[in-house]
């Protein structure tokens, strides 16, 4: 089966950091491989959100993990949340639409 336009909540927890702050550099840097990657996301206060082919996406998670380990980081955990659907592609907008003013 072929995947199509899917959600993915990616969600990093950093640990073994000295500190908030510098667990808070882990997840910047997170964010700077998902900018590069060019897919369509929203940072939310408690994770990022993708929308994009699938095994883009999970490219793109790998890649994250890959940089913060090359940066120092020694243990993380990764959450995820994969939204999918059979029929249609799915979008930010449609499912958000009538919250946005």
């Amino acid at each position: 089966m072929k995947f199509k336009n899917v959600n993915i909540a990616v969600q990093l927890l950093p640990l073994g950091t000295p500190d908030a702050q510098t667990a808070y550099n882990y997840v910047d840097e997170a964010i700077s491989v998902i900018r590069k990657s060019g897919l369509k996301y929203e940072v939310c206060p408690f994770e990022t959100v993708l929308e994009g082919d699938y095994d883009t996406i999970m490219q793109v998670i790998k890649e994250i993990q890959e940089t913060v380990f090359e940066k120092g980081l020694g243990h993380l955990i990764v959450n995820l949340k994969i939204e999918n659907c059979a029929a249609s592609d799915l979008s930010f907008e449609v499912k958000t639409q009538k919250f946005r003013s």
